[in-house]
């Protein structure tokens, strides 16, 4: 059902026409700007795609309620929806937005408007026809018209509950299927019927005529998930199924099993519309009980939707900026894409399930969080936090830190509360590291530190520290991915000794800075790149920097990995002999377009070797302000501006990975980007707008003015900041912070 990209681009105006038709109330609502469906499907050749989903939410809220559009979910998308599928399969609560790997897909819906028999239940396939042309979606909205049964869906979210209404046809018969088994196949094993997950047990029972609770308990790419749930319904159930794979649960109430689903029938007589309201927990089904009656009390479906965009049009006003229609919408729904994320994971009443899998307490009002795609996110979503959402940012430092004290170092890649360990390095440092440099409020910088020094010296796998202080490196024959682990822990400890620095620990200070030097123990002058060493000390064989395929780089090659030392710009340049022959070898990586076997499934949004689609080079086109070549970095700013971001489903050049390429587009159209991204400072690009305005925390508004910006003027002649000439194209977290206005002159 592929679309051309002119059918897709008109279907998406159209989509934001309607959404502004019902949320606009006056000029400067932010929401109408906002397309969910925007990184929703790849185009023709394959290579956009955002892997992100339509449904509503909630910022930072633990439901994520979103259609399904394949019968099981598969690597491609990771999301449930694929815009190009023209059936779904149920609306599930929990998703992950934009990663490369897929995991949630929990508590299933389905009207339908007939009777389901025993037979039918047990086999789980109540796949619907869908039209885009009855699809809409808007912040914390979503609706769809289901062909088969005619029902019409809405859905919509607070933080802990999701909240569907179902509009049947007239005298039809009115059914809803509670799946608990519905969730993710691994990609490569999706036909032979393989999961990627295995449920340990649920239960689904009736507590009285109008409510279901149960659980399940799942292992995945989280390990031991615990989803409880609370479903709620605004008219009496008529008749009910209950069914553990073939086996019927007969007239009990109740159901334990492994593979459990509910057939729930209403009394068309009743009415055609049927409100449910189903409330989530990972602690227990009090939580989800709670959950409900805090936030899920009323049955005014519209009264949740409004909610929903009020929260929303509060959250994206944080900034304004001036351009055309298109612009702001690539730029609202990055935003709101970046904003969804980390998630709430702690129920209302503060407790939350933690990485030893006890019960622990949030002081009042205060919420844990989990969701961390930090290998990702720490290059710009979390420094974008940091600038909007400061004391939001500090709640995310403050829970790395209490994840650290049960699971003995920082996250790597924290979900539902648990650490999947994907990725490597560990790159919750520069998030902490930014927070304390910054002076960001509300962070115990001391606790914080000592986090993030156990995190750099207890070894863990990825991370044999004696073996990095023993030889200097990661060696390849003693550690995977030894040359992008290298680089990566090199970095995490420039930030380890910032802090050091920072609170006055000299000898801490003076033993990461010299291991955050670390790299130029891989760089090979005779080939002029970055590649493994044995224990040894030998150059390993057989290197191609072109490959993909070596097992000592991680979703790269080594084009794009010899530029990963944001933490010493100048020193990488040294190793090339100064700037003339690094500033050749960088042209060459935005011009050479050979390849050397498979190219890496993440790898796309190409300008020779840079890859924009994936976050090793999300910080190289910056790399030409420290040779003495801004204007460089202007033009490829630009260029990835206008290439690799659409106003469509197929907006994105590559996962969105929870909001990575969507702070990329955002600051780079301000203007400004987090080159170090621990260092709490920004270096200049260009910026896309003639007007861009920060509302801080405190009142204090942070504006960036282009005056004579055009389309066609995309070098920039001067900076000033507050009126002084700003010569070392840089600024710092404080001054941002401070206020004022950083002042463009383009040529």
């Amino acid at each position: 059902m592929k679309k051309t990209l002119t059918l897709t681009l008109t279907l998406t105006l159209t989509l934001l026409i309607v959404n502004c038709q019902w949320s606009i109330v006056n000029a400067q609502d932010h929401t109408c700007y906002v397309n969910p469906f925007i990184g929703t499907q790849m185009d023709e050749s394959g290579a956009l795609s955002g892997s992100t989903f339509p449904g509503a939410t909630m910022p930072q809220g633990m439901v994520q309620l979103s259609p399904e559009t394949e019968n099981y979910v598969t690597y491609d998308p990771c999301c449930g929806y694929d815009f190009d599928r023209d059936s779904i399969y149920g609306f599930t609560h929990t998703h992950l937005s934009g990663t490369g790997c897929t995991d949630l897909i929990d508590i299933s819906l389905m009207p339908v408007s007939w009777t389901v028999e025993p037979a039918v239940l047990s086999k789980g396939n109540f796949g619907q026809n869908y039209s885009h042309a009855q699809e809409g979606a808007e912040p914390g909205y979503y609706w769809v018209q289901l062909q088969q049964s005619g029902v019409k869906v809405e859905l919509s979210a607070t933080v802990h509950a999701g909240i569907h209404r179902y509009t049947f046809p007239q005298g039809k018969p009115q059914t809803v299927v509670l799946d608990l088994d519905r969730s993710t196949y691994r990609g490569d094993a999706y036909y032979s019927g393989r999961r990627d997950y295995y449920i340990i047990q649920g239960q689904m029972r009736q507590v009285d005529d109008r409510t279901i609770e149960g659980y399940r308990v799942i292992t995945g790419w989280a390990k031991l998930r615990k989803v409880y749930f609370r479903a709620e319904f605004s008219r009496p159930i008529a008749k009910r199924l209950l069914m553990d794979g073939g086996r019927n649960a007969g007239n009990s109430d109740v159901i334990n099993g492994r593979s459990l689903r509910a057939a729930l029938s209403f009394d068309p007589a009743d009415g055609e519309q049927l409100t449910v309201k189903v409330a989530i927990s990972a602690v227990d089904n009090l939580g989800a009980q709670r959950n409900m009656q805090a936030e899920a009390s009323g049955w005014d479906f519209d009264t949740y939707r409004r909610a929903a965009h009020d929260t929303w049009e509060q959250q994206l006003a944080c900034i304004d900026i001036e351009g055309t229609d298109e612009q702001k919408t690539i730029f609202y729904t990055g935003l709101y894409h970046v904003l969804m994320q980390p998630n709430t994971i702690s129920d209302v009443d503060g407790r939350y399930m933690d990485t030893n899998f006890e019960i622990k307490q949030m002081p009042k009002g205060q919420a844990y969080h989990s969701t961390f795609s930090l290998w990702d996110t720490f290059r710009a979503a979390h420094p974008l936090y940091s600038l909007i959402a400061p004391d939001v940012a500090a709640q995310f430092v403050r829970d790395m830190v209490l994840h650290h004290q049960t699971y003995g170092y920082l996250p790597i890649w924290d979900l539902w509360g648990q650490d999947n360990y994907c990725m490597i390095g560990n790159h919750a440092i520069p998030v902490i590291s930014y927070a304390i440099l910054a002076d960001i409020p509300g962070i115990n910088a001391e606790e914080a530190y000592r986090a993030m020094v156990e995190s750099s010296t207890r070894s863990h796998p990825n991370s044999p520290f004696e073996l990095w202080e023993q030889c200097g490196y990661m060696p390849d024959n003693k550690q995977w991915a030894s040359v992008s682990i290298t680089m990566e822990q090199a970095f995490d400890d420039w930030c380890v000794a910032a802090v050091a620095k920072k609170l006055g620990h000299q000898a801490d200070y003076e033993r990461f800075f010299k291991r955050s030097e670390y790299y130029r123990n891989l760089f090979d002058p005779t080939t002029g790149f970055f590649r493994p060493k044995d224990d040894k000390g030998n150059w390993v064989d057989k290197f191609d920097p072109l490959s993909y395929e070596q097992s000592c780089f991680v979703e790269g090659n080594a084009w794009q990995y010899m530029w990963f030392v944001p933490q010493n710009p100048q020193g990488l340049i040294s190793l090339f002999g100064g700037k003339e022959p690094f500033l050749k070898k960088l042209d060459e990586n935005f011009t050479l377009t050979a390849t050397s076997g498979e190219v890496n499934g993440n790898a796309s949004g190409f300008i020779g070797q840079y890859a924009h689609g994936n976050e090793p080079s999300h910080h190289t086109v910056y790399l030409y302000n420290f040779a003495g070549r801004p204007e460089r970095t202007q033009e490829l700013v630009d260029q990835v501006r206008r290439e690799f971001y659409r106003a469509s489903p197929c907006g994105y050049a590559g996962n969105d990975d929870c909001g990575q390429m969507s702070a990329w587009y955002i600051f780079s159209s301000l203007g400004i980007y987090p080159f170090n991204a621990g260092a709490a400072e920004y270096v200049i690009g260009t910026p896309l707008f003639t007007r861009a305005t920060l509302h801080l925390a405190g009142g204090k508004d942070f504006t960036i003015s282009a005056p004579n910006k055009t389309p066609e003027r995309i070098h920039v002649k001067g900076v000033k900041l507050n009126g002084q000439p700003l010569p070392d194209l840089k600024l710092t977290h404080q001054q941002i912070m401070a206020g004022g206005t950083l002042e463009f002159k383009m040529k």
